[in-house]
C-alpha cells in the first residue's frame, strides 16, 4: 500500500510541476521565471506532508483534530486549482478535466489512505490485542500447565517420599521386630540353659541323694549281710565246737570202756574241723572276706581246701567290682 501511495503521489507532483510551471511562467516577471517550478513543488509537498502526517497519527490510533483536514482540504484544493487553472483561463474543458485527474487522484489516495491506515490500524490493534490475549491465554495456560506440573512433581515427590517413609518404618518395624524376636530367643535360650542347668543340678542332686541313698542301704545291706554271716560263722562254730566236743567226749569214753592196748602212730590230721555242706562253706567264706582272714584260715574254718576257698573269693572280688 505504501509503495502504491508514493508512486501516485510522486506521479500526481512531477505532472502538477510541469503543469504549473508554465501558468506561473506567464504571471510571474521573466527575470523570475526560474522560480516558478517553486509554487508547484511546495503545494504538493504541503500535501505530501498531511499525507505522511496523517499516516503516522493513524498508525499511532491518535486523532489530531479538525486542523490536518483542513490543511489536507486547502492543500487539495490549491492544487486542483493551479493545475486547472490555465485550461479555466482559456475555456478549455477538456484540458480542466484532464489537468483535475492528477490532484483528484492524490486528493482521493490521501484521503482513502487514511481511511485504509485508520482500518488497518484498528485492525492491526485488534490483532494486537487478540495476539496479547492469546499470548495471556497461552501464558496462563503455560502458568496453568507449569503449576499442573509443579503440583503434580509436588505431589510425586510427596508420593515417593511417603513410599520411602514407609518403606522405612517397614524396614524399622522389621528390625524391631527382628531384634524383639532375637531378644526373645536369647532370653529363650538363657530360660532353656537355666532351666538346663537348674535340671542337671536338680539331677545331680538327686543322683547324689540317690547315690547315697543306695550307698547308705547297700552299707546297711552289707552290715546285715554281715551280721547275718557272722551270726551263721558264729553258729556254724558252735555247731562245730559242739560237734566237736561230742566226738571228743565219744571217743573218750569209748576209749574208757575199751581195754588198754599198745598205742598205734596214726596220721596227723591237719584239720580240726569236718568239711562243711557247700552253702555252709560259701557263707564262712563270705563273712571270712568281710572279716579279713587269710585263705588259710577260712580253709580251716570251711574244712574245704585252699584252691576251692581261693576261688571263691575270687569270684566274690569280681562281684564287688561289678557293683
Amino acid at each position: 500500500m505504501s509503495l502504491g501511495t508514493w508512486t501516485i503521489t510522486f506521479g500526481a507532483i512531477l505532472f502538477s510541476v510541469l503543469t504549473v510551471t508554465p501558468l506561473v511562467e506567464r504571471v510571474t516577471p521573466d527575470a523570475w521565471d526560474w522560480t516558478a517550478p517553486i509554487l508547484p513543488i511546495v503545494v504538493d509537498s504541503a500535501v505530501v506532508i498531511v499525507i505522511r502526517l496523517d499516516s503516522t497519527v493513524a498508525r499511532l490510533g491518535g486523532d489530531a483534530g479538525k486542523w490536518p483536514a483542513i490543511l489536507r482540504w486547502l492543500t487539495g484544493l490549491m492544487t486542483v486549482a493551479l493545475n486547472i487553472g490555465d485550461s479555466a483561463l482559456k475555456g478549455d474543458l477538456v484540458g480542466v478535466g484532464v489537468h483535475i485527474v492528477a490532484p483528484a487522484l492524490l486528493i482521493a489516495t490521501g484521503e482513502a489512505g487514511l481511511a485504509y491506515r485508520q482500518t488497518i490500524s484498528r485492525r492491526l490493534d485488534d490483532i494486537a490485542r487478540e495476539q496479547a490475549e492469546q499470548a495471556e491465554r497461552e501464558r496462563s495456560e503455560r502458568t496453568a500447565r507449569e503449576q499442573a506440573a509443579r503440583q503434580e512433581r509436588e505431589r510425586e515427590r510427596e508420593a515417593r517420599e511417603r513410599r520411602e517413609r514407609e518403606v522405612r518404618e517397614h524396614a524399622e518395624r522389621l528390625e524391631a521386630q527382628r531384634a524383639e524376636r532375637e531378644a526373645a530367643e536369647r532370653r529363650e535360650q538363657r530360660e532353656y540353659e537355666e532351666r538346663l542347668r537348674r535340671e542337671a543340678a536338680e539331677r545331680e542332686e538327686r543322683e547324689r541323694r540317690e547315690q547315697r541313698q543306695f550307698e547308705q542301704e547297700r552299707e546297711e545291706r552289707e552290715r546285715a549281710d554281715r551280721q547275718r554271716r557272722e551270726q551263721q560263722e558264729r553258729a556254724a562254730r558252735e555247731q562245730r565246737e559242739r560237734e566237736a566236743r561230742e566226738r571228743a567226749e565219744a571217743a573218750a569214753r569209748e576209749r574208757a570202756t575199751r581195754p588198754k592196748a599198745t598205742p598205734q602212730p596214726r596220721p596227723v590230721n591237719t584239720r580240726s574241723a569236718a568239711k562243711m555242706n557247700e552253702s555252709d562253706a560259701l557263707a564262712t567264706v563270705r563273712a571270712g572276706h568281710a572279716a579279713g582272714d587269710s585263705v588259710r584260715t577260712i580253709a580251716d574254718r570251711t574244712g574245704w581246701s585252699v584252691g576251692w576257698v581261693n576261688a571263691r573269693l575270687q569270684e566274690i572280688r569280681e562281684e564287688r567290682m561289678a557293683a
